[in-house]
C-alpha cells in the first residue's frame, strides 16, 4: 500500500471511530449527529456536528484534515480528542503533520513538520 493510500485509510478510520462517541451530555445531544464527510478526489476530510440545541441551528466542522503534498494538514481542530495521537500511533510520522491551524510562523515550535 502506497503512503496517500495508507494515510487515507487511517484518516477515516480515525474520524469515523470519533465520530462513533457519543456526546457526553446526552440531554443536549438528543438532535444532534455528527456526520464525516470524506473526499478522497480533493483529499478533504472532515466531521461535521448537525442538528439542533432547543431553538438554536447548529452547524460546525470541528476537524477538518486535508492531504497536500504528502502531509496531513490539520486545518481544524476544536475537540479535544487526541486524534493526531492516534495518527502517531497509526504509523504516520510528525514530519508528515502539519498543524495548520497554528501561523505559519508557530510551526517550528510545535514539533511537527512546518509546511
Amino acid at each position: 500500500m502506497d503512503k496517500l493510500e495508507k494515510y487515507r485509510r487511517i484518516i477515516k478510520q480515525v474520524l469515523t471511530e470519533y465520530a462513533s462517541h457519543k456526546f457526553v451530555n446526552q440531554d443536549k445531544a438528543e438532535e444532534f449527529e455528527r456526520q464525516t464527510i470524506f473526499d478522497e478526489t480533493g483529499d478533504h476530510y472532515q466531521v461535521l456536528n448537525v442538528g439542533w440545541e432547543k431553538y438554536e441551528r447548529t452547524f460546525a466542522s470541528p476537524i477538518h484534515i486535508d492531504i497536500k503534498n504528502g502531509k496531513l494538514w490539520i486545518q481544524q481542530n476544536l475537540t479535544d480528542y487526541d486524534f493526531i495521537g492516534e495518527f502517531i500511533e497509526k504509523g504516520i510520522p510528525k514530519k508528515d503533520i502539519v498543524l495548520a491551524f497554528h501561523a505559519p510562523y508557530k510551526r517550528k515550535y510545535t514539533g511537527f513538520a512546518v509546511a
